[in-house]
């Protein structure tokens, strides 16, 4: 049982290891750069040329955009929404999605949610429903670790110490079904799509309670898929089962000065992953 149905292709990471360590005692013999192996290593030539293709790696939000665009076009396409745009902070690579019963959806575009970006977000008021959609294009990561880190670690962190409510989570991105990480929803099915240039299995979809648990209010349990229009057209679209919807429980309780919470994930009406209780500790 894991908090999500995936995980890391350890042969793939242990190719990147090995592929990274003979790279830094190789790379000298690559190129037309003239300098033999001592002047290389000294020149910070090989440095550069690592921090500029990381930099430039990191800053592109290229692919992510096109993986999304098509997703929707596609769900547009089939019926499953109106419409959608960027909505005015595109700079945030947030979406506004009109949907079929008329109401107004927001996306809130991350990277892996293992990551101090996850921490960043404010639910809009034009929102009738507040998504933030993981896309870590990253095939070396941890599927795991960056789902519970991002679900247990952050949102609910945030959502608690802010009061501010997200109605679910998707963690999906043109890796999924790769051989970078493989997908467990594939196994004796045929449920890939095809988007575009890209080919994928099923969303991993996440259902948040309807309101911040308080000590008045201690336990909340995850919505029901119908209560969130956006993540059942999700569902729906793109040919999920009803036993791989995930839902997501809070509860707190004070403990002397602190204030704790937990977080339980279910899948399939068994629990996946629950946490201990923990201090609420913003970073």
């Amino acid at each position: 049982m894991s908090v999500i149905p995936c995980e890391q292709n350890k042969g793939l990471r242990d190719q990147i290891e090995h592929f990274a360590e003979v790279l830094k005692t190789e790379a000298h013999k690559l190129g037309e750069h003239g300098l033999d192996e001592r002047e290389f290593y000294n020149s910070g030539l090989f440095r550069g040329a690592v921090e500029r293709v990381r930099g430039q790696f990191s800053a592109t939000m290229r692919g992510k955009r096109e993986f999304v665009q098509h997703a929707l076009n596609h769900m547009e396409d089939g019926g499953f929404i109106v419409g959608w745009d960027l909505t005015d902070d595109a700079n945030r690579n947030d979406y506004l999605v009109r949907l079929n019963s008329g109401r107004t959806a927001i996306i809130d575009l991350k990277g892996c949610l293992d990551g101090n970006n996850t921490n960043i977000f404010e639910r809009p008021t034009a929102a009738d429903e507040f998504i933030i959609w993981s896309i870590c294009s990253n095939p070396g990561a941890d599927p795991r670790r960056n789902a519970w880190s991002g679900i247990h670690s952050r949102l609910s962190t945030e959502m608690i110490a802010r009061n501010q409510r997200v109605d679910g989570v998707v963690v999906w991105d043109m890796v999924c079904g790769t051989i970078g990480r493989p997908c467990p929803k594939l196994v004796n099915t045929n449920r890939i799509t095809d988007l575009g240039p890209f080919r994928t299995p099923p969303a991993c979809i996440y259902l948040l309670p309807a309101m911040i648990p308080s000590l008045s209010f201690p336990h909340v349990l995850a919505r029901r898929l119908d209560d969130v229009e956006l993540l059942a057209a999700f569902h729906s679209c793109f040919r999920g089962r009803a036993e791989e919807v995930n839902q997501v429980d809070f509860r707190i309780a004070q403990k002397g000065t602190e204030l704790m919470r937990q977080t339980t994930v279910r899948r399939g009406g068994v629990v996946q992953q629950t946490s201990e209780m923990t201090a609420i500790r913003r970073v």
